[in-house]
């Protein structure tokens, strides 16, 4: 299994790095700019102002190099560096990664590779947020740890219910917050007899029709099983 481990700037560090390339970890962390790097690409930034003053729309362009520090790496490692010039205002981003140059030209590792990092920290904020994963307040370790993995469970069902019953209805893209508050937290009655347990739901529930088709896909999938 190959592992890939993404982070902003404040990971790369040659400490983490080092133990990474060490035991075939891969990574891809942001790195912070100086004037070392801005120098390293003068020349592309140069061209992608012109070109940005020309068309008057931003323009970006990409380079990969290898590149060490003056005294805090103690090895040398690729770097990807972004030159992107906006309404006159540039906005150059570096990042160092161990992908080798054959595996993926520049614009491609930065832009689908180490920006979706931003759609993986929406998605931590979405269990935090909707799934109550920053309640860690109990005295120990260990509970803390099983509210974790409560969060964590029920963030994979949730997304697993989406997925497999929630295709193409307005709940398709939907976050775990809102599939909760139209879907599961509904006012229902529940009546007991000696063969069955019968849920009454209120005839203007706004998601009959997306509950009746995820119940529907997840009975035929349970049949197929």
């Amino acid at each position: 299994m190959r592992i890939l481990v993404r982070g902003d700037s404040g990971f790369a560090r040659d400490s983490l790095m080092t133990w990474c390339e060490d035991n075939h970890v891969d990574f891809l962390f942001g790195l912070a700019g100086n004037t070392r790097l801005y120098d390293r690409i003068a020349s592309l930034s140069a061209e992608v102002r012109d070109e940005a003053a020309t068309t008057g729309r931003a323009a970006r362009g990409f380079a990969s190099f290898d590149w060490i520090t003056k005294d805090s790496w103690t090895r040398r490692r690729r770097v990807v560096a972004k030159a992107e010039w906006r309404h006159g205002n540039r906005y150059h981003r570096f990042i160092v990664t161990t992908l080798p140059q054959g595996m993926s030209d520049p614009r491609h590792l930065y832009e689908q590779i180490y920006c979706a990092r931003g759609d993986m920290e929406n998605r931590i904020k979405e269990c935090q947020m909707d799934l109550f994963s920053d309640r860690t307040s109990s005295h120990t370790i260990r509970a803390n740890q099983l509210r974790l993995w409560f969060s964590a469970a029920a963030y994979v069902l949730l997304t697993a219910l989406q997925r497999l019953a929630l295709g193409q209805t307005s709940l398709e893209t939907a976050t775990c917050g809102t599939i909760r508050a139209r879907l599961l937290k509904i006012a229902t009655r529940v009546t007991l007899s000696v063969r069955r347990i019968v849920l009454s739901m209120p005839d203007m529930f706004p998601c009959q029709h997306e509950f009746a088709l995820a119940h529907a896909r997840l009975r035929r999938l349970r049949q197929a099983i």
